[in-house]
């Protein structure tokens, strides 16, 4: 058994590889297997210049059995690396997706989601016969059905405009400067996945520290992101020409920032719990004082021991707001308002969250 070589690029064959690395090292993986187009001739433009599509020895296998069999031993390699908690990403198209779902499952992979990556600019269907292949599919999925993840809600939602995130996300295809090219000025690799993609995986589903896994390392895409974002990482890829450029892909790419600029949003389901009758233990709140619903229809007198009062309904502020609302639930901290000396009206939520940094200053 050999050391886990973190923050490397490896030139090697990635199932032999992670057969040889300690079980449960690793946090994170990211997978774009070779696709298994199985392209019949050449294609060409509408101005008859040739499309240079994926033809390379990597991403040919004689049959689907083979293809099959390549698949089920990378994934059980990648199972028996991550740890309890870990989860994988695999991305790809129709040609092999489907496969390697089936596979996930067979091996013992719990499927969270399929994400769809929509392409704002797909290659076109040069020859007329079927629809524009506009997306591809990624699927996350942890080891283990009743396996805890990492999954950062709060950022996906502060990436979205404070919308919760979908499974359907549209960015472009890796094109323009960031499309690595040759000497020749071709490029370096045919299906070279934009950071972007890369960035919101990995602040989805890591934390900075984490280990990260790419088996497909290509010009070393998720290596340069991983890097950018304070996590560790280990890049798989045995083809030279690719890793000649992804090393140096790599020695370009600065350093993360300052560990508050990389960490994720805290979810509010892990902050200190603050009993609202300590707002009144405290004097933040009196006794009596009356409390107000935003559309001001409803008002709510606060008791000493924590529960407030309206009209015929008495309890806490989480059950009195539904209460009045006719609602099977309400988050009383931010439904109740609070009268400040300038007229103002805010949540009682700022109230608890000056309990909180006052109680828990780191």
């Amino acid at each position: 058994m050999t050391k886990l070589p973190i923050d490397t690029l490896i030139e090697g064959d990635c199932i032999d590889l992670m057969r040889s690395w300690p079980e449960e090292s690793v946090d994170m993986i990211f997978a774009d297997p070779p696709y298994n187009l199985q392209l019949k001739g050449d294609l060409h433009r509408p101005n008859n210049t040739k499309v240079n599509g994926v033809d390379d020895d990597w991403d040919r296998f004689d049959t689907f059995g083979a293809y099959d069999r390549f698949t089920f031993d990378w994934l059980s390699a990648a199972r028996r690396l991550l740890k309890p908690d870990g989860t994988l990403w695999v991305i790809g198209s129709y040609h092999n997706i489907f496969r390697v779902g089936k596979s996930l499952q067979d091996i013992g992979y719990w499927i969270l989601n399929d994400v769809i990556w929509v392409k704002t600019n797909p290659m076109p269907n040069f020859r007329g016969k079927r629809f524009t292949n506009a997306h591809e599919t990624m699927i996350w999925c942890s080891k283990h059905p009743d396996g805890r993840y990492t999954f950062n809600y709060d950022s996906m939602k502060a990436l979205n405009d404070d919308l919760q995130m979908r499974s359907d996300w549209t960015m472009p295809i890796c094109n323009g400067g960031e499309r690595i090219k040759g000497t020749d000025g071709a490029k370096a690799h045919p299906t070279q996945k934009p950071e972007a993609l890369l960035h919101r995986v990995m602040m989805a589903a890591s934390n900075p520290g984490d280990v990260v896994l790419d088996p497909f390392s290509g010009t070393g895409t998720t290596a340069a992101v991983a890097k950018r974002l304070g996590r560790r990482f280990i890049g798989i890829e045995r083809e030279k020409d690719y890793m000649k450029v992804a090393r140096e892909r790599l020695r370009r790419t600065p350093e993360a920032g300052d560990a508050e600029a990389i960490a994720p949003t805290p979810s509010k389901r892990k902050e200190p719990r603050v009993p609202f009758g300590s707002l009144v233990e405290r004097g933040l709140l009196s006794a009596g004082e009356i409390l107000e619903s935003p559309c001001r229809r409803f008002t709510a007198k606060i008791r000493a021991d924590g529960t407030i009062i309206s009209s015929a309904h008495r309890g806490s502020i989480h059950q009195v707001g539904a209460a009045v609302q006719g609602a099977p639930s309400c988050n009383g901290w931010t439904y109740w308002q609070l009268k400040t000396h300038g007229g103002k009206k805010v949540p009682i939520d700022v109230l608890r969250q000056k309990v909180r940094a006052e109680d828990h200053p780191n």
